[in-house]
């Protein structure tokens, strides 16, 4: 921990007793448990600096060199280190790093490319799609007409047969590839040649795997898509945000679209963090990382199935898997409540053609903290232990092993 934040720890306490109780119980509940969830990480200590910097002071509605507001320039530096650290980063044309979430930057690309009413060709919210896919209790499935496509009953992997034919049927106006939870590497040239066939723009959705595209674990969407949308936390490690990538020819409607179309003032600590976070994956360090997050991935999903939980697809390309727990006689939430009491964090999903939710675990977080293979197998072995109903024993090992990997030193 460093100088600046343990003085800030000290003032908070002194100040509010009560915030600083609840922050030093989440500092001690992740520093103590083992966090599965694929859609977390740790940050690094100076994207936790820059979060915290001045910045957060700052209103700069507008970009760079357009700003509504006085005194922008080193807000103006931090915005355009992020954009020219994301463009290399990840060989794109043009980036966009206001967007407040995931969520926001999909929202963006769909006022970018579309109006209300145009027919979207997206992964089904039952095969793990996300809601911004076309839920009817979100802004996607209220302002547009969703067709959701799925994946093969008998292998798990998307049916790209199906994708084609629902293309040609309903003609959509952009066809979106990504997903929550599934644990394989999307065919972008096979989804660019279906959406030019049709007519239809290309966005992919690449929230979970972007950081192992940004470490050279995944393949990139980026040559495909029209617009990329991206989380800059989950593998990448940056603070919780969003961003948007695409071609020359797209920047500037992508760009209206998220301000002032969708969004307001830019959070300008968030950029600060983003571009710390960019220039972090960009050092070979983070390549190395990328792929051990991925061969824990396929580690742990190899062990869970051997202590006899069903693994979606058989295993996993990414840092995330899915698994059925019904051979153990549970469906996802009550695993989720039996792993939760031995401090084992994760989350519920979809599962293809189930009529039960199951469990969906990452292995970014944990990588972040040191562990390797050796440590996924007894992280299987604790889940299989938890899910056998010896919480209170299990505990006690999680504890052990987490506390031997601490996410921000000793």
């Amino acid at each position: 921990m460093t100088v600046i934040t343990e003085q800030s720890a000290e003032l908070l306490r002194r100040q509010d007793p009560q915030l600083a109780d609840i922050l030093d119980g989440e500092r001690l509940r992740q520093a103590t448990t083992l966090q599965l969830s694929a859609a977390e990480n740790f940050t690094s200590a100076a994207v936790l600096a820059a979060l915290g910097s001045p910045l957060a002071n700052k209103y700069a509605e507008g970009y760079p060199g357009a700003r509504h507001h006085g005194g922008c320039e080193y807000a103006d530096l931090a915005e355009r280190a992020a954009v020219e650290r994301a463009t290399a980063l990840f060989g794109a044309e043009h980036a966009n790093v206001q967007a407040h979430s995931g969520s926001s930057a999909v929202l963006a690309a769909y006022a970018a490319l579309l109006r209300p009413g145009d027919t979207v060709l997206a992964m089904g919210l039952p095969y793990g799609g996300h809601l911004t896919h076309g839920s009817p209790a979100n802004f996607s499935g209220r302002w547009f007409d969703f067709v959701g496509y799925g994946v093969d009953p008998a292998t798990g992997l998307i049916d790209y047969g199906q994708v084609q034919r629902l293309a040609r049927e309903h003609r959509p106006k952009a066809i979106v590839c990504g997903s929550i939870c599934y644990p394989r590497h999307p065919e972008y040239s096979a989804f660019r040649e279906i959406a030019d066939e049709v007519g239809a723009f290309l966005i992919a959705d690449a929230a979970h795997p972007i950081g192992l595209v940004a470490g050279g674990a995944a393949p990139s969407p980026v040559p495909y898509a029209d617009v990329v949308c991206a989380t800059t936390h989950k593998v990448l490690r940056g603070p919780r945000g969003g961003m948007l990538l695409c071609g020359a020819e797209f920047a500037e409607r992508v760009d209206r679209a998220v301000f002032p179309f969708t969004q307001g003032g830019a959070q300008m600590h968030t950029i600060a963090a983003k571009a710390v976070a960019f220039g972090e994956a960009a050092g070979t360090g983070f390549t190395t990382y990328a792929h051990r997050v991925v061969a824990n991935a396929r580690s742990l999903a190899e062990a869970l199935g051997e202590h006899g939980l069903a693994i979606t697809t058989g295993g996993t390309d990414t840092h995330l898997l899915s698994a059925d727990p019904a051979p153990l006689g549970l469906d996802g939430p009550a695993a989720r409540a039996r792993l939760a009491a031995a401090g084992i964090v994760l989350d519920t999903c979809a599962l293809p053609y189930g009529e039960q939710r199951g469990v969906r675990l990452g292995t970014a977080a944990v990588t972040t903290q040191g562990m390797g293979e050796a440590e996924m197998v007894r992280i299987a072995a604790l889940c299989a232990a938890a899910l056998r109903g010896e919480a209170a024993r299990t505990r006690s090992e999680v504890n052990e092993l987490a506390s031997a990997f601490p996410p921000y030193g000793a």
